[in-house]
């Protein structure tokens, strides 16, 4: 049976000033909460806070903020150790069910529905005002399916279900990466490599020479180069807007922003193979590495055939330097590119200075037992990564079906 209910039958939007009971508490603005989770708890004086800071919390309350909700701004307040130090800004709303015919976890996946979410963002954007703006009037209007206490629960557990599967990903890639930075630090960098004894070089006293380039001490046999001597670089391009075909065709289109993605999958925006062709923008394949160089600089590696905008710069792999030694050398040269950016608006750097930067250069037999030991880690990370794709896409799809009764779950 379609059991459609308004939602304001169900919920309350809660505004209990907190009693602030300790000299400090941890306060949740709009941009401390993102796409269901809390993202900090640090304590701070209660006197420093802002006068929006006011309303009290429980286990079990959806926080979701008034403004732009395409942001998603929300979070969902669950096993917090202790909510009561915890003081939240008047732009968030805090909602909590007040009806025993609703499950909590199924009334957070209504409310954070990518329908939903569009929804209010109309809503919000049709608002006269500074910002494009809700209200819980907007909230409590909606309608919302009501099946059975078991079947809400069996939605639910599908979604969290496949979104702990998605997480455990993205913990054991952390954990992968992790390890493949800590390698390569420890050979590279410590240059404590296994000899031919199996012992670490440099502290089983493996002879040193010092270079110019480096201005440090490296493994005799050893050099460093620029990077423009030893490895092809390219600087993204636009390709014309004018051009229809040029956009959401086959190939991902990258920006700045997106390289803090790691590795790179995939992107809004793609060109077609002519847009590569006909326009400044160009092709950069599979195992490149990729740096932004305006604001803060970070690198990635791209899983896919990619282009990128005039923001990133590519540097390809050969055959002797992979991308599992090009990307961990990119991370620890991140704070002296950053102290080399000039402009104020928008600080960056240059190709020339990417190309100009001093390489490491190791034995070929030390560079292929390293890609021995750290090229699975970054394969599993990759193909983690696109199963989590391919997870995210299947929840996006069921959620919207289960949640109006097009399938069901069985029990």
């Amino acid at each position: 049976m379609n059991n459609y209910r308004p939602l304001g039958e169900l919920i309350d939007s809660i505004s209990i000033t907190h009693n602030f009971h300790k000299e400090k508490l941890v306060f949740l603005n709009t941009s401390d909460v993102e796409e269901g989770k809390i993202l900090i708890d640090k304590y701070m004086p209660v006197s420093e806070m802002k006068g929006q800071a006011k309303k009290t919390i429980q286990n079990g309350d959806i926080l979701y903020s008034e403004i732009r909700p395409k942001n998603k701004r929300y979070a969902y307040v669950k096993e917090l150790e202790k909510p009561e130090d915890y003081v939240v800004s008047t732009k968030l709303m805090v909602l909590r069910k007040k009806s025993t015919e609703l499950n909590n976890d199924y009334l957070y996946l209504f409310l954070t529905n990518q329908s939903t979410i569009d929804y209010l963002q109309s809503r919000a954007e049709n608002r006269i005002g500074s910002f494009p703006q809700i209200t819980f009037d907007i909230i409590r209007n909606l309608s919302i399916r009501v099946p059975s206490l078991k079947a809400q629960e069996n939605i639910s557990k599908v979604f969290f279900d496949i979104n702990k599967k998605i997480e455990l990903n993205n913990e054991i890639n952390a954990e992968l990466e992790s390890m493949a930075k800590l390698i390569y630090d420890y050979w590279f960098v410590q240059f404590d490599f296994p000899d031919e004894n199996g012992k670490p070089y440099k502290s089983s006293g493996g002879k040193m020479i010092n270079n110019e380039e480096l201005k440090r001490e490296i493994p005799e046999g050893w050099e460093a180069k620029r990077i423009d001597e030893i490895l092809k670089t390219e600087l993204g391009g636009t390709p014309s807007t004018k051009i229809d075909e040029y956009w959401n065709g086959e190939y991902p289109w990258l920006n700045s922003g997106e390289i803090a993605n790691f590795p790179i999958i995939d992107s809004e925006l793609k060109v077609t193979e002519s847009g590569i062709s006909n326009s400044a923008t160009s092709l950069m394949k599979k195992g490149t590495c990729v740096l932004s160089i305006t604001r803060h600089l970070r690198p990635s590696i791209l899983a896919v055939d990619s282009c990128a905008n005039q923001s990133v710069v590519g540097i390809f792999e050969s055959d002797m330097l992979k991308s599992s030694y090009i990307y961990p050398y990119l991370v620890n040269e991140i704070p002296r590119l950053m102290s080399l950016r000039t402009g104020a608006q928008q600080p960056h750097i240059n190709k020339g200075v990417v190309d100009e930067s001093p390489i490491l250069i190791p034995e070929e037999a030390i560079l292929n037992n390293y890609y021995t030991s750290v090229n699975p880690m970054y394969n599993k990370i990759i193909n983690n990564s696109f199963q989590s794709k391919k997870l995210s896409e299947l929840r996006d799809w069921l959620l919207p079906m289960l949640m109006n009764g097009q399938i069901t779950v069985k029990d």
